[in-house]
């Protein structure tokens, strides 16, 4: 009878432990308007770092490292990316980013995922949704949304990972316009 008692209430606290983890997430998410961070990306073993803002809902601005003055910028509809040699548009609805950039869709989600920690540091939910798997961690002290691994429109597996993250501040808005092609 012991043991059944011993095997309840382990189950019980590891279950409020998910639940608990998933309530903060939520709430933190709930409390971000904006977010300001450092990333590293690695797409097929191609590594790049810079910095991005993303806006809720659905904006992003990123400008990356390595003198090739590349920049990634979503105004919630459209994404482009470009360099000083190319200029990619995408229609936003077709990337995994559309989902990413969403903090009600990804709310909404987190509260039927099945949550699994990565070396006690890392919160990880897995979304299939519009053909995509995204994966995306949060960490366990902060609760701050840390990276995200998806698959692009070329099946290229991209992970990113977010360090340096500040919320709430104060910006230009005017980045979120999509630059022209030359």
């Amino acid at each position: 009878m012991i043991k059944y008692l011993y095997i309840f209430v382990i189950f019980f606290f590891y279950k409020n432990s998910n639940a608990n983890n998933k309530e903060n997430i939520i709430n933190n998410l709930k409390n971000i308007n904006n977010f300001n961070f450092d990333f590293e990306q690695n797409i097929n073993k191609k590594i790049e770092k810079g910095n991005c803002i993303i806006e809720y809902p659905k904006k992003i601005y990123c400008e990356y490292e390595g003198g090739k003055n590349k920049i990634l910028v979503s105004n919630g509809k459209s994404l482009v990316i470009k360099t000083m040699v190319s200029y990619y548009r995408y229609p936003l609805d077709k990337t995994p980013l559309n989902l990413i950039l969403d903090k009600k869709f990804l709310i909404n989600q987190l509260y039927d995922l099945e949550e699994r920690m990565i070396d006690n540091s890392l919160i990880n939910y897995t979304i299939n949704k519009n053909n995509y798997e995204i994966n995306v961690f949060f960490d366990n002290r902060t609760f701050n949304l840390v990276g995200w691994q998806t698959k692009d429109m070329f099946q290229n597996l991209n992970i990113t990972f977010l360090s340096s993250i500040k919320k709430n501040e104060m910006f230009d808005k005017s980045i979120f316009k999509l630059p022209s092609q030359n």
